[in-house]
């Protein structure tokens, strides 16, 4: 019997203490349901890329300036600036290779990843104006992920990255 799919899962999600502010993130009880279940199924990768790429714990808030999304960062559009206007970007670049390299080591083919994260956010990020405002972009690393074939959801669409996975177990 071959082995089940891996699948990355940012480790805010998972009840680790990685976020800005020094928390992780909560889940609904049908999302932490998926997410147990991965755990015991030995499918998971955690990853928090801000702190792969040398942030601390807890960190300034950060945001992709101009309502731009991991895409401009790449290209060099647009940075990732913090609330006392830092520019953080290298570090967020760095920890979405670092974050792809642990995908492709382990033979991952889906994330799960924090939405609206600079660094995660797979369909929406905060607008850069660090006034609550989002726009429908991906973070820098979610962005990264998808440019090399993974498949990218959120903690808002854990049964479709579900249904990913048991077709691609099938084809296995």
């Amino acid at each position: 019997m071959s082995t089940l799919a891996r699948i990355l899962v940012s480790s805010c999600l998972l009840g680790h203490p990685v976020r800005y502010h020094g928390r992780s993130a909560s889940c609904e009880s049908e999302a932490a349901a998926f997410l147990e279940r991965w755990h015991a199924e030995g499918r998971i990768v955690p990853v928090c890329p801000e702190v792969a790429g040398g942030l601390p714990t807890p960190r300034p808030p950060a945001e992709i300036e101009g309502a731009a999304g991991g895409d401009a960062v790449w290209l060099q559009r647009a940075r990732v600036i913090d609330d006392t206007g830092a520019d953080v970007s290298a570090a967020f670049l760095d920890g979405a290779r670092q974050a792809l390299a642990l995908a492709l080591r382990h033979g991952v083919r889906i994330a799960v990843l924090k939405e609206d994260s600079p660094s995660c956010g797979s369909t929406s990020i905060y607008d850069g104006s660090f006034t609550g405002g989002k726009v429908r972009e991906a973070g820098v690393t979610a962005a990264w992920l998808r440019r090399h074939g993974i498949e990218v959801f959120s903690e808002h669409t854990l049964a479709e990255a579900d249904a990913r996975l048991r077709a691609i177990d099938e084809r296995r």
